[in-house]
């Protein structure tokens, strides 16, 4: 399992993790930032140039993933992970692809108060052989307090076990995350696991449509970019009933009729990614009164929203995108289309 120990930078999460091996029997640090570090030599230094944090790097993110499932696969026991995460779309991401391979993840938060918070930005030491360092490592730290209260406002607390560690040292604060860990009463978070494709998958997606013909699209929680409501269907699953159970399951909305297939498109590899089989089909027009019933939030998806065709192509990556323009075409004329990449052919 993981132990990932999130905070405001300054927090104390290195410190308290370096305390928190020694107490946890088996357990090993994992610190993200030398992945970061890693990719100033790995990357073209205009690419790097263009986001203003590592984190906002896709590559970050999977080879965070990538690295702890290596590390708990060669030494096994319990990863301690000292990491910052103020964006829950990354959270989701790196604890979805984590649950993906079936492994929990243990949230906790410490959450000084603010004044102590500062206190301890402004006593940080820094290393003296960095250019301009203190300058600039504190001023990373008080930018990112803000950040830091948004998340605490709007999804952190909720997600996380918050310990308080205004009063506490860094030890302190590793033995009650050892008690809280050894006792069982810390649940590993709550978040669907998808298992990772190792072949070509095929997937059945429903479109949904509101009184204004406005089309569903949701977040999940296990992968990054809008969807629609779907999934893989399962082995000797009808592809017509996965999308209407992957509905079901997602909203909590059931389709009395089996929905009328819109496109077929096929998804080359790209990988790490197979590919496969996309399947799109017609759920009809749900009533204001069926709208209203959509079940959200979930363990599954974020957040979801009824949107014009302009706005999705705001919202969906490109090839999902055309996929879905496809769809509303072939809705419109009443016969399916067959794709290949999102391009129709025949």
């Amino acid at each position: 399992m993981i132990v990932w120990i999130n905070g405001a930078f300054g927090a104390g999460k290195s410190t308290t993790a370096r305390e928190l091996i020694e107490l946890i029997p088996n357990s090993t640090l994992f610190d993200p930032e030398v992945i970061g570090g890693a990719l100033r030599y790995l990357l073209p230094a205009k690419h790097l140039a263009e986001v203003g944090d590592y984190q906002d790097l896709p590559i970050w993110r999977r080879l965070v993933i990538d690295t702890a499932a290596a590390m708990l696969a060669e030494v096994g026991g319990t990863l301690v992970v000292p990491m910052t995460l103020l964006r829950q779309e990354y959270r989701d991401e790196i604890f979805g692809g984590l649950a993906a391979r079936r492994i929990g993840v243990h949230h906790l938060l410490l959450a000084p108060a603010e004044t102590i918070l500062r206190e301890r930005i402004a006593g940080r030491e820094v290393p003296p052989d960095l250019p301009d360092g203190e300058t600039r490592v504190r001023q990373w730290a008080y930018d990112h307090i803000e950040p830091y209260r948004a998340a605490l406002a709007s999804w952190l607390t909720a997600d996380a076990h918050l310990v308080d560690t205004s009063a506490l040292t860094p030890y302190q604060t590793a033995v009650r995350i050892a008690e809280a860990v050894g006792s069982g009463t810390l649940p590993a978070c709550d978040i669907v696991q998808t298992p990772e494709p190792t072949a070509e998958t095929l997937a059945s997606g429903v479109l949904l449509f509101d009184e204004q013909d406005r089309v569903l699209l949701v977040d999940p929680t296990y992968k990054a970019g809008w969807e629609f409501p779907g999934g893989v269907v399962e082995p000797g699953e009808a592809p017509a009933r996965a999308g209407m159970r992957e509905v079901a399951e997602e909203t909590g909305i059931v389709l009395d009729d089996v929905p009328r297939l819109l496109v077929v498109d096929w998804e080359p590899p790209a990988p790490p990614g197979y590919g496969g089989l996309r399947l799109l089909f017609d759920g009809g027009r749900l009533d204001s009164e069926s709208a209203g019933r959509l079940l959200l939030p979930g363990p599954e998806l974020r957040d979801c929203r009824f949107v014009s065709e302009r706005e999705a192509a705001d919202l969906l990556p490109p090839v999902r995108f055309e996929r879905l323009r496809w769809a509303l075409r072939a809705r419109e004329r009443g016969a399916a289309l067959y794709l290949e990449a999102g391009v129709p052919l025949g």
